[in-house]
């Protein structure tokens, strides 16, 4: 065998847990979990905080679960090298806002409802890539950044750049740099390329596009521009991305796809 899809994303084991006293999930390898009600902390945070429904869990075991009140939770435990050096960039294990990446319920439910999968791999590497951009909590931003922020996420394939998003807004590029970077840590450049390559992640998964079509339907200039900001960003090519995500769940049409058929 060329390829073995198991020593870079297997799935060990699965949880489907309704408990109202405290909880330890064990193991080997990364847990992520969805808590689908009640509220719950985690043991092991330095200043553990209530998370509520929707809560994505993450972390390398042992988890130690500490309810509020009786709470379900549905869980998955990866190993292999994709979920270790996911676990590698965790600060330490966290309930993030499961808002920030609404894909990963739905990819913890199809792993717990059929463990057994030949796609189990595919799945939970979709998974660790779904839940990379999950956040600790909901940033509040000022209002001029939240605009920026939802302007990029719907508008990525279309916007030429920082300069068109600034008029968009009715303010200077450089007063959104300045603004933008000082609330979310990068410039509006860096977050819109980061949506751009979520974006081509996903139609690398589910579609069988040339790299040309990807990268028009994504908003970079061209496939050799996309393969090598993907690289840059990920450490893999998007063909071998496509190659280890192969076999995932269909994605609903995106609006920009549309056009193709035009």
């Amino acid at each position: 065998m060329i390829f073995d899809p198991l020593t870079f994303c297997a799935l060990n084991e699965t949880k489907d847990l309704q408990f109202s006293t405290p909880t330890t999930l064990e193991g080997e390898g990364l847990w992520i979990g969805v808590l689908s009600s009640g509220q719950c902390a985690l043991a092991d945070e330095e200043a553990p905080q209530l998370a509520g429904a929707g809560s994505l869990l993450l972390g390398a075991p042992p988890l130690r679960l500490v309810p509020a009140e009786p709470c379900h939770l549905a869980a998955v435990l990866l190993s292999g090298q994709a979920a270790a050096a996911f676990a590698e960039g965790l600060a330490g294990p966290m309930f993030a806002a499961g808002a920030s990446c609404p894909g990963a319920a739905e990819l913890v439910a199809q792993l717990v409802a059929s463990p057994s999968s030949r796609r189990a791999s595919a799945l939970g590497y979709q998974l660790l890539c779904e839940s990379a951009r999950a956040d600790a909590a909901a940033p509040s931003y000022p209002p001029l950044v939240t605009m920026a922020i939802a302007a990029m996420r719907e508008h990525y394939a279309g916007l030429y750049g920082v300069e068109e998003l600034s008029e968009s807004l009715g303010v200077s590029k450089s007063h959104l740099v300045r603004v933008f970077k000082a609330a979310v840590g990068v410039p509006p450049g860096q977050y819109l390329t980061g949506v751009r390559i979520e974006a081509a992640k996903q139609l690398l998964c589910h579609r069988e596009y040339p790299l040309e079509v990807v990268a028009s339907l994504c908003g970079f200039s061209g496939a050799n521009y996309l393969c090598r900001v993907f690289k840059k960003a990920t450490g893999q090519s998007p063909t071998a991305w496509r190659a280890a995500a192969a076999g995932v769940p269909e994605l609903p049409e995106l609006p920009q796809e549309r056009e193709l058929y035009v």
